[in-house]
């Protein structure tokens, strides 16, 4: 599952390195490259009393105010009663949380995006060096969880089995190579996903395997695997089942999605279809489809056994075999599309009701603004405006649950939009009443929906 969000990873601090003055509510932090900026947060443990501020004010979550490279500071609530130079004890430790990164794809045109003499001295550049948005994937190994930055570090979360000595719900992630026993494990991996039954960690995108030497330049097309139930060994020996195999057609993987049977892996420009032979090559790759595309990591969901997709230009199917998706509004959301904010495009499942939807941001917008709708059911699309920016459909639970402007929506929940009624109308088609030379009269309308809920007006 994606979600732009923050995990936690642990680094010492140095012995006594908070400080403050007499009556000041601000600590600071002296911690060499500690990578932290103002707004990240940071968790201190084993520090004793700073300046008079108690140990257990302290040794809690703060959110860091200003920042250097070897200094931060941060707010407690109640204020020092005496100065010191340096306060806590031995074994601080201090965990800080990732940078949450860009949360949409940002373009620069200053000074030094393009090559040395390009332009004239102090111009910018005409071509952007485009930062993408950050985007987090995770997946269950077993009862812990795995997770990465697109084109990141790997992390692990150790839940372990049963409630004890389970870790803790507030134990930080670690980076996966920091796991005991690790070997090899991928600097920089697209995507990590765990192919459920045979128990093999998968790295979609990632730094080739290397035994000795300086770190291999991070290969986009590149599938690694670890060994089976061994999600921190992806060194390949005789002796276990890691290893690796290289995607041909198309510069980067975009997306891999676990189906019935098989894991699906896009590239920019092919479909693979990728199996667990549980032979000494592990995994077969197969190419399903060449010349299809996908707009995005998230523009694709299941349903009904069946896959569907956006493309750069059109929609798509898979269902042993990858067809295009007849589309009667194709022209409507591809000619209003913002191509710069492609990456914010999710997809997901009302399967209550036979859907699968898109929310994508218009050509006006930089943020999600607008949805399509594919009715497998009744082979129908439909349209309209709303701003969602993560979907859950409804399995485990009673409503499809949504994601907007800072709020959690229950979906199909009642007849009203929260506690107002539903803005709604009905356009028909054109009727051909040839050149002009007949006339025609609706009295009626026979519908075959049903009208419930709140209907304060009829026109």
């Amino acid at each position: 599952m994606l979600f732009r969000s923050r995990a936690t990873f642990s680094s010492p601090a140095t012995n006594n390195c908070l400080a403050t003055t007499n009556g000041s509510l601000i600590v600071t932090a002296t911690i060499a490259a500690h990578g932290a900026n103002a707004g990240d947060y940071v968790i201190f443990s084993g520090s004793n009393a700073v300046g008079g501020i108690a140990a257990t004010t302290i040794n809690t979550i703060h959110l860091i105010i200003d920042a250097t490279i070897n200094t931060f500071t941060f707010a407690v609530a109640t204020a020092a009663t005496s100065t010191v130079a340096a306060g806590g004890g031995t074994g601080i430790f201090a965990k800080f949380q990732i940078h949450v990164g860009y949360e949409a794809s940002a373009f620069g045109y200053g000074w030094g995006t393009d090559g040395w003499g390009v332009n004239g001295w102090g111009l910018g550049s005409n071509q952007p060096i485009a930062v993408n948005q950050t985007d987090w994937w995770f997946d269950n190994f077993d009862n812990d969880l795995v997770m990465n930055i697109r084109n990141g570090a790997i992390y692990y979360w150790v839940r372990g089995s049963g409630t004890s000595p389970a870790s803790a719900l507030d134990t930080p992630a670690i980076l996966l190579s920091s796991v005991v026993g690790s070997a090899s494990v991928p600097e920089l991996a697209m995507q990590v996903l765990n192919s459920q039954n045979d128990k093999h960690l998968i790295a979609f995108g990632a730094t080739p395997y290397y035994a000795t030497g300086p770190v291999p330049q991070f290969d986009p097309m590149l599938i690694r695997w670890a060994s089976q139930d061994e999600p921190a060994n992806w060194r390949p020996l005789s002796s276990n089942s890691a290893g690796f195999v290289r995607a041909t057609n198309g510069s980067k993987i975009v997306r891999a999605m676990r189906t019935r049977q098989e894991i699906l892996v896009w590239t920019d420009t092919a479909l693979y279809s990728m199996q667990y032979l549980g032979t000494t090559d592990v995994f077969s790759l197969q190419e399903l489809g060449s010349n299809t595309s996908i707009i995005g990591p998230r523009a694709v969901a299941t349903a009904n056994n069946l896959t569907f997709w956006m493309g750069q230009d059109k929609f798509y199917v898979y269902s042993g075999r990858v067809d295009t998706l007849p589309c009667t509004l194709r022209n409507h959301v591809f000619l209003n599309l913002n191509y710069d904010q492609i990456d914010q495009i999710i997809s997901g499942t009302n399967e209550g009701y036979h859907e699968v939807w898109w929310f994508y941001p218009t050509a006006n917008s930089n943020t999600i603004n607008a949805y399509v709708i594919y009715n497998y059911f009744e082979q129908v699309w439909y349209y309209g405006t709303m701003d969602r920016t993560a979907w859950l459909d409804s399995p485990l639970r009673q409503y499809p649950q949504a994601v907007g402007a800072n709020y959690i929506l229950n979906h199909e929940q009642g007849t009203n939009n929260d506690t107002l009624p539903m803005s709604a109308y009905i356009t028909s088609s054109d009727f051909d009443i040839e050149d002009g030379e007949h006339f025609m009269l609706v009295k009626r309308i026979i519908p075959d929906i049903d009208f419930g809920g709140d209907r304060k007006s009829v026109v």
